[in-house]
């Protein structure tokens, strides 16, 4: 930040001393990133030519002096404008930094605070994690029902805008596919099947920009655990509406479960949920107590981990 100050005040002390510096710019000129006195000079045939066009009048100084003037000016303008670009980028950087802490601290409501603040950014990565936090708020156990809907449908159009400003960062990808699920949930099963093969294509592309993403894969094996296990009417359906409805299996969902593990293991509660149950859908009972036993005894953070564990003993109790 001290930095910033000082470029800006460089750059306006430059403005103050343009007047003053006249004489000596008009010899120095030349020498300036504009470059044109230089081609007037070789226009003219070298040194002589320089002798005559600076000989012709004073008519010609004053407007060389004042062009001199007018780079000095350009040359300030321009460093108070790089100034000011550093300077958002760092405030940004210092709010994303900001975000990511309470994030990681399972702090929702604060998160949200400070991010809506900036709901009118043109950033990717502030939106996309806006579209996080809203949807956040909108789990939390006393959401009521109508602001959690409100909160989807918001989160969705912010996940969007940042898909618009740079599709290249890996989580403007996921966290679209999740909000694109989620609002499925509001209308109806043909608009939630339709919707199964944008998801599953932003998940893949997530994967594809970052293969170290354990969320990404853990996202991707729910995609096909989801579709897995899909009742038998809603298949029927599927496969009315469309010539190759989604699918998968519980194999393909394990996959993806155990290869997120691999890459960051105990990373998320949910997916030590799903290795258990995909386990069971496979009849291994062995590794199916293993797993659903390390998501009941993982310490909760938030609202999810909680869920998490009260169905990690349903399930225990079951088998």
């Amino acid at each position: 930040m001290a930095a910033v100050n000082g470029l800006v005040a460089a750059a306006r002390h430059l403005c103050r001393g343009a007047y003053w510096a006249g004489t000596r710019l008009l010899w120095e000129a030349p020498k300036m990133r504009c470059g044109w006195q230089r081609r007037a000079f070789s226009r003219q045939g070298g040194s002589g030519g320089r002798s005559e066009v600076l000989g012709k009048s004073g008519i010609f100084r004053r407007g060389l002096a004042f062009s001199a003037l007018s780079v000095l000016g350009y040359e300030a303008y321009t460093l108070i404008s790089q100034s000011a670009v550093v300077h958002a980028n760092v405030q940004v950087d210092e709010v994303l930094d900001q975000a990511d802490y309470l994030y990681g601290s399972g702090e929702t409501e604060k998160l949200y605070q400070l991010l809506n603040q900036h709901k009118n950014s043109e950033n990717a990565e502030l939106l996309w994690r806006l579209a996080r936090a809203l949807r956040d708020v909108a789990q939390l156990s006393h959401t009521s029902a109508e602001k959690k809907k409100e909160l989807t449908y918001e989160a969705l159009d912010y996940a969007k805008k940042a898909l618009e400003k740079d599709p290249s960062i890996f989580a403007v990808h996921k966290w679209y596919a999740i909000c694109i699920s989620d609002v499925g949930d509001y209308e109806g099963i043909k608009t939630k099947i339709a919707n199964a093969y944008v998801i599953k294509e932003h998940f893949q592309k997530a994967i594809e920009l970052n293969p170290k993403d354990a969320t990404s894969l853990h996202l991707m094996g729910i995609w096909c655990f989801t579709f897995a296990e899909m009742p038998w009417y809603q298949s029927k359906i599927a496969a009315v509406l469309f010539s190759t409805p989604p699918s998968s299996t519980y194999e393909e969902a394990l996959r993806y479960f155990q290869k997120a593990e691999d890459v960051e293991p105990n990373f998320y509660s949910k997916n030590l949920l799903f290795l258990g149950k995909a386990y069971m859908k496979l009849n291994n009972r062995k590794l199916a107590l293993l797993w659903l036993t390390k998501a009941k005894e993982r310490l909760a953070h938030t609202e999810d981990d909680k869920q998490v564990q009260k169905e990690a003993v349903e399930l225990l109790n079951s088998l």
